[in-house]
C-alpha cells in the first residue's frame, strides 16, 4: 500500500472514530482522564522555534484543541470556539494544536492567511501534544485549570465549551 493510500485511510479512520465518539457518554471518557494533569510537553511555533507547554499549564486555565486544516468538524466547531474566546480570552490560553497528519507547517501557515483561528496555533510535528493529551481525534478539546488539572474533554462540533470554561475559570 502506497503512503498516499495509507494517509488517506488514516484520515477515512480519524473522521469514523470522531463520528462514532461524538456522543455525550463518549465524550466523558475519551483522552485524558478528567482530573489528570497532563506532563508538559514541548512543541514548535509555525516558524520551528520551540513552545514549551509548561509556559502555560498551571499557571491559567487553558484551552487546547487538536485541529488540522482538512478537518469538517474542526471547521464546525470553530464559531464556537470563537465566541469562547471572545468572552474567555482575557482569562484562558487559548492553544490550538496543529496535527501533523496530512499537513504540514507550511500548509498551516498558508491556511491561516485566509482564515483567523481564536489562539496561538502551534505545531506538534512528533506527536508530542497528541501522546500527552491522549488525543484520538482532531476536533478534540481538553479545558485545564489554573492549576493544570483536566476539567474536561471533548470531541466533535456539538461540545458545550462555554460551560466547560466556566467551570476552568472558577
Amino acid at each position: 500500500m502506497s503512503g498516499r493510500v495509507l494517509t488517506r485511510w488514516l484520515v477515512v479512520v480519524v473522521l469514523l472514530a470522531c463520528v462514532a465518539l461524538n456522543s455525550a457518554a463518549a465524550q466523558e471518557r475519551i483522552g485524558i482522564a478528567v482530573g489528570e494533569t497532563p506532563p508538559a510537553v514541548t512543541l514548535e511555533d509555525l516558524d520551528g522555534n520551540p513552545v514549551d507547554l509548561g509556559d502555560y499549564i498551571g499557571r491559567r486555565p487553558v484551552l487546547l484543541e487538536f485541529w488540522a486544516t482538512w478537518c469538517p468538524l474542526c471547521e464546525g466547531l470553530m464559531p464556537t470556539l470563537e465566541a469562547a474566546y471572545a468572552e474567555y480570552a482575557d482569562e484562558v490560553e487559548f492553544l490550538i494544536v496543529a496535527v501533523a497528519v496530512n499537513q504540514s507547517q507550511r500548509r498551516v501557515r498558508r491556511h491561516l492567511e485566509s482564515h483567523t483561528l481564536p489562539g496561538r496555533v502551534l505545531w506538534d510535528g512528533e506527536g508530542r501534544a497528541v501522546r500527552a493529551f491522549q488525543a484520538p481525534s482532531t476536533s478534540y478539546v481538553v479545558v485545564l485549570d489554573a492549576e493544570g488539572k483536566v476539567v474536561y474533554t471533548g470531541l466533535g462540533e456539538g461540545q458545550d465549551i462555554e460551560a466547560a470554561l466556566a467551570k476552568a475559570v472558577r
